[in-house]
């Protein structure tokens, strides 16, 4: 069996390559340490708990995959209190990142030795970890909101010899200082005005927006501002939590209505959370979108969309054909969306990737490219 060793810097030759500052941090991270246990699905779709000292194998090959996130808390349960053998049902609400994306936050953070960095969202502490031993222990703030996370990330990082300050606080609340990089692992609605506060003279961050892949970078302005763009990369990350764990997203009561507005839309049906460009620009011109699709035996592709404010749409049909549309609410919400579709055909592009972001301190974020314009409004700290 390869040891830890082997396959740690097979990750680092992987993600990072000889050369790279970030070679000797992942090379040396025992990464397995900080995640003795995770959930993975069953064939009938429950939760169920891997224990890594069980199956040192499996544990070792899972820890150091470089492009697999690791699910640790499920609803309530955390995968270090579920009971061997048990299954458990609930949205995933904590997750160990992905080493290869780990690395692509940092770069497009442009971290520096020197630098107060902030990480957001400790999970496993797997982050905060790199960074310390990198860029020293007094160098790195992380935070996360749930305590026995974070407690348990300064433990297991104590055995490692990494010290980095640590604290329980809300990604989205008041800041444990000023820093002159922040840098997530979570998404957020909006960005926090405390961000901005906390950001020093000509500080970079980066954010991650909620319901999509999308990715915004800036640096601070003297009016207490940035500027920056959206990343032509692409990233996804679980939402920050601010008191209870998220529930599963299910579209509205009304969306297998036979009411509402009926129409024939020009283009077929599409499932918005599956094409990247199109879940992006509806995470910023439309956030808070439920969707959902499925496909009969008779090969009919439905689609259904829902919105908290009481809007609803569903579109039904063949592959190729074009959809019957059944929508109602105080929005067409389809009809946003064949809208989106309209403007990518007739430009050959969404204006989303490589926008310029102007930030306001408060954290309304204005991002414009061409013709297209749209602002990521601030959100009321809970």
């Amino acid at each position: 069996m390869r040891s830890w060793q082997d396959r740690a810097a097979a990750l680092a030759a992987d993600i990072a390559g000889p050369g790279s500052g970030w070679f000797d941090p992942v090379r040396w991270v025992p990464r397995h340490v900080l995640v003795p246990r995770w959930f993975t699905r069953s064939l009938d779709g429950a939760w169920v708990v891997r224990d890594g000292p069980a199956d040192e194998p499996a544990w070792l090959a899972a820890a150091y995959d470089g492009i697999t996130s690791l699910v640790t808390r499920v609803g309530m349960m955390h995968a270090d209190h579920a009971e061997p053998g048990g299954t458990y049902e609930g949205w995933p609400a904590s997750s160990v990142t992905m080493p290869r994306l780990v690395l692509d936050m940092y770069r497009r953070a442009r971290l520096y030795r020197g630098a107060s960095i902030l990480d957001v969202g400790t999970g496993s502490g797997y982050g905060a970890a790199l960074l310390a031993a990198r860029y020293g222990d007094g160098q790195v703030t992380s935070i996360d909101i749930d305590d026995y996370l974070t407690g348990t990330a300064a433990s297991r990082l104590s055995g490692l010899g990494l010290h980095p300050e640590i604290v329980a606080c809300d990604a989205a609340g008041d800041l444990p200082g000023t820093f002159d990089r922040i840098v997530p692992m979570v998404s957020l609605p909006a960005i926090p005005a405390s961000w901005l506060a906390a950001l020093r003279p000509d500080g970079r961050l980066v954010f991650s927006l909620a319901g999509g892949p999308v990715l915004i970078t800036a640096r601070k302005t003297p009016d207490g501002g940035a500027v920056g763009r959206v990343e032509f990369e692409r990233a996804g990350f679980m939402t920050a939590r601010h008191d209870c764990p998220p529930q599963d997203p299910a579209p509205g009561a009304g969306s297998d209505a036979d009411g509402g507005e009926v129409t024939t839309s020009p283009y077929p049906v599409v499932d918005p959370a599956y094409g990247w460009e199109l879940d992006a620009v509806l995470s910023v011109t439309t956030p808070g979108l439920s969707c959902s699709t499925t496909t009969s035996p008779d090969g009919i592709t439905t689609t259904r969309i829902s919105h908290p404010d009481g809007s609803w749409a569903r579109a039904s049909g063949l592959p190729g054909q074009p959809a019957t549309v059944h929508q109602a609410g105080p929005r067409r919400l389809w009809d946003v969306l064949d809208a989106i579709r309209a403007d990518w055909l007739n430009h050959g592009y969404l204006p989303l990737w490589g926008a310029s972001a102007r930030i306001e301190p408060d954290g309304t974020c204005h991002l414009s490219k061409g013709h297209w314009h749209a602002t990521i409004a601030p959100q009321d700290t809970p």
